[in-house]
């Protein structure tokens, strides 16, 4: 069983900023367990319930640390509303450089909720694309919404920030293609490849500086009519059925 004092410097991981000065994030549930042991990633510390890790075994046996603890416990160390049995600290990777090879890379311009990051790296490892770049304003891939957001694909996704979003599309090499409602229909369009496709922020929409890095303009066509715009996430999804269409 887990020491009041063990618990106590756990609860700390809570704030983001001591993840950051230790290099790990927080991850929950059942999924994101098999999902890491799955991986590469270096699993530091497990938590959870004994009925928890009876019936998960294979999940726990890479963590540097294991340690049994009550739903109370439980519930003082999770960030969750209703936790789902297993807390967890895992390491933060590097990020890896992108591949030029790579046929389409996603990049972010000021992008802000943790739940459109995650699904957005949910996407992108549904397409197959490893590399996501962000402007370095723009949320971290490490917050446990953007985590729990993922469903796994936080450990599959190489997510790197830039000091200067428009700055490193220009040294690219890419065709920069961007979300924007004044641009060609996707759909049907001839969409070049290797491209950056870069998604915007969820109210402002693309910087000026990321504007000027575009050589594309991609609209999603409004049908209805009604919708002032559309999710960040969901634009990034339909864009990139259409580039591996």
């Amino acid at each position: 069983m887990i020491s009041k004092s063990k618990l106590k410097d756990l609860c700390a991981f809570r704030l983001q900023k001591n993840c950051d000065e230790q290099s790990v994030y927080v991850a929950e549930g059942t999924k994101m367990a098999h999902e890491a042991a799955a991986s590469g990633a270096t699993l530091r510390i497990c938590c959870a319930t004994p009925k928890w890790l009876a019936e998960n075994e294979a999940a726990t046996a890479r963590f540097e640390q294991i340690f049994e603890v009550s739903e109370a416990d439980l519930e003082r160390l999770s960030l969750q509303k209703t936790p789902c049995g297993v807390w967890m600290l895992i390491g933060r990777e590097k990020p890896k450089p992108v591949d030029p090879e790579a046929p389409l890379v996603l990049a972010l311009d000021r992008l802000q909720d943790p739940g459109n990051l995650g699904t957005i790296m949910r996407t992108a490892d549904w397409f197959g694309v490893r590399h996501i770049v962000c402007s370095a304003d723009s949320v971290s891939n490490y917050n446990p919404k953007a985590v729990q957001a993922s469903m796994g694909a936080v450990l599959r996704t190489n997510v790197t920030y830039v000091a200067n979003l428009a700055q490193w599309l220009g040294a690219s090499g890419r065709a920069v293609c961007g979300a924007d409602l004044d641009g060609t229909p996707v759909f049907g369009a001839k969409l070049p490849r290797p491209a950056a496709l870069v998604i915007g922020n969820e109210s402002r929409g693309l910087s000026p500086e990321v504007r000027g890095a575009l050589t594309h303009r991609l609209t999603i066509p409004n049908v209805g009519g009604t919708a002032e715009s559309l999710n960040a996430s969901v634009a990034a999804a339909i864009i990139c059925a259409e580039f591996f269409r």
